[in-house]
């Protein structure tokens, strides 16, 4: 079963829908009572980091999403589902994230987003995927078998900065390189949305259901 985390977050039933498309059960919950060791977990995450990591305390399903990753069960973390895995959230101040994974979450920044002919904010379209210096995207369970130069949906003004590089599954650029997808261990992110990634997405979550 994957067990999509509903926190009061958005994208849920996108998410779900994408899910089942492949013949896989889904499940959207809210009380912990209801997750089990034996589900595969995804994060999503719709609009500000703050309301996120406090929507999350409230529901009572952080510690469910800690515990799971504690024990290295599998899990996919989807946008604002990415980036609370960090230490902290830049957002209109600053905001503890579930510390997982090191490094803070920032807004695009810099010269080539200034000026008439500056990069917009926030992101919103089709990248290709990059892999990092030294590596394949095929070195990550979730992210095999995507073809040659795949291209994923982004929505997002805010990126992970600082993270530790051996976590860093794929890049993309938009004035610049940044994360775009992370794996350790049974845990896998993306700051884009295989939901709306159309065969490359629904790649991405049928390698995460048979992993």
């Amino acid at each position: 079963m994957i067990r999509i985390v509903d926190y009061g977050s958005g994208n849920l039933r996108s998410v779900q829908k994408a899910v089942q498309s492949l013949g896989v059960d889904a499940a959207i919950s809210n009380r912990p009572e209801e997750f089990s060791p034996e589900d595969r977990l995804i994060l999503p995450g719709q609009g500000a980091f703050g309301d996120c990591a406090r929507g999350l305390a409230a529901s009572g399903l952080r510690e469910v999403v800690l515990e799971h990753i504690a024990a290295d069960r599998p899990l996919l973390g989807v946008c604002v589902g990415l980036q609370l895995l960090f230490d902290w959230g830049r957002e209109d101040g600053d905001h503890p994230g579930l510390g997982v994974l090191r490094g803070e979450v920032v807004r695009f920044e810099g010269p080539t987003f200034e000026g008439p002919d500056r990069e917009k904010i926030p992101l919103m379209g089709w990248c290709p995927l990059l892999a990092p210096e030294g590596k394949s995207l095929d070195d990550t369970p979730a992210l095999r078998g995507l073809g040659p130069n795949p291209h994923v949906y982004f929505v997002h003004s805010y990126h992970a900065a600082g993270a530790d590089p051996d976590v860093i599954a794929a890049e993309a650029e938009h004035g610049g390189r940044f994360v775009a997808a992370v794996h350790r261990g049974a845990l896998t992110a993306t700051q884009f949305h295989p939901e709306k990634s159309q065969a490359v997405g629904l790649q991405i979550l049928r390698n995460f259901a048979e992993q």
